[in-house]
C-alpha cells in the first residue's frame, strides 16, 4: 500500500503520531522526554505552530498541532531528526530511533478538536500507567489544568476558552469532559488514510488545496538563496543564523551548503536566541 501524500496548507490541523523502531522505547527517563519537548517547543516557536495537545508514552508520542503556514513536513523532520540524534548520542547507539515516517492525519478541527485532545491525554490512562490524566506528567493535561509549567506554544488558554469564559469554571468543565472519556471508545473513521472528518470535509480540502510534497525545493519559495545569504553576511555563523531564521531551509539543507553536520547547524542557530 502506498504511503498517503502529505497535505499541507495554512491553518491545517493534524494528529501526528510516531512510534519507536520495532516498537522499542524512545524515552527511557524524564531527561529524554524533556529533551523531546524542548525540541518540539523550539519548532513551535520557529514555525508559529499552535500545540493543542501532546502526550509522550514510552515507545510513541501523540501531538495535535495547527500550522499557521504549510510547514508540517519541515517542522517534523526537525523535531524527529534532532531528537533521534540526541537519543543515539546519549545511549551510544546508531540507527533509526523512530519507525519510518511519522503519521499525520488532517483533522476537521470544528468537529474533532476537543475529542482528540481528550483521546490524546487519556493514552496513559488507557494503558494502565496512571489512574487519571492529571497523574501523567508528560502530557498537556496538567499544564492546561494549571498543575504544571506550560510548554511554550501550548494553546492552554485557547483550550479553556472552549469550555467557559471564567478560568476556574472552564478548568472544572475540561476536567469533567476528560474524565467522562475514560472507558469510552473513540474510533472515528479515517478517510483515505489521511483525513479525520466527514465526506464534506474531505471534499472541501480536495477542492481548495493541492497536496504539497515535502520534497519541494525550498529555493522555490520567496526567500533569498543560501549563496545570497552567505554573500551578505558578516561571517559564516551569521549566515547560518539568517538562513535558519528565514524558515525556508531545513537544517540538512543549510548544513549541505556550508559543509557542516545538521547538528552543528542546530547549535549555531540556537545560540542566536540564547
Amino acid at each position: 500500500m502506498s504511503r498517503p501524500q502529505r497535505i499541507e496548507f495554512a491553518g491545517a490541523c493534524y494528529h501526528v503520531m510516531a512510534r519507536g523502531n520495532a516498537r522499542e522505547r524512545i524515552y527511557w527517563d524524564d531527561e529524554d522526554r524533556q529533551r523531546f519537548l524542548d525540541g518540539l517547543s523550539r519548532v513551535c516557536d520557529r514555525f508559529g505552530w499552535i500545540l493543542w495537545a501532546y502526550c509522550l508514552m514510552d515507545n510513541h508520542y501523540h501531538l495535535l498541532v495547527e500550522t499557521e503556514q504549510p510547514t508540517l513536513s519541515r517542522g517534523m523532520r526537525e523535531v524527529n531528526g534532532i531528537y533521534s540524534q540526541s537519543f543515539n548520542r546519549r545511549y551510544g547507539r546508531v540507527g533509526h530511533v523512530l519507525q519510518g515516517r511519522y503519521k499525520a492525519i488532517l483533522v476537521d478541527k470544528d468537529a474533532y478538536l476537543t475529542e482528540l485532545q481528550r483521546y490524546i491525554v487519556l493514552n496513559p490512562v488507557r494503558a494502565g500507567l496512571c489512574g487519571g490524566a492529571g497523574d501523567w506528567r508528560w502530557s498537556s493535561y496538567p499544564a492546561v489544568m494549571g498543575q504544571a509549567e506550560r510548554l511554550p506554544g501550548l494553546a492552554a488558554d485557547r483550550t479553556l476558552s472552549l469550555f467557559g469564559s471564567e478560568r476556574a469554571a472552564a478548568r472544572s468543565a475540561f476536567a469533567r469532559f476528560v474524565a467522562e472519556g475514560v472507558g469510552q471508545a473513540f474510533e472515528p473513521e479515517v478517510q483515505a488514510q489521511s483525513f479525520l472528518g466527514d465526506e464534506n470535509f474531505v471534499t472541501k480540502v480536495a477542492n481548495e488545496v493541492e497536496p504539497v510534497s515535502p520534497e519541494v525545493p525550498r529555493r522555490q519559495r520567496l526567500a533569498p538563496t543560501l549563496s545570497q545569504i552567505e554573500a551578505d553576511a558578516a561571517n559564516r555563523n551569521a549566515a547560518i543564523r539568517r538562513a535558519y531564521a528565514t524558515g525556508a531551509y531545513t537544517l540538512g539543507e543549510i548544513g549541505a551548503h556550508f559543509g557542516l553536520h545538521y547538528a552543528t547547524i542546530s547549535r549555531i542557530a540556537r545560540r542566536a536566541s540564547e
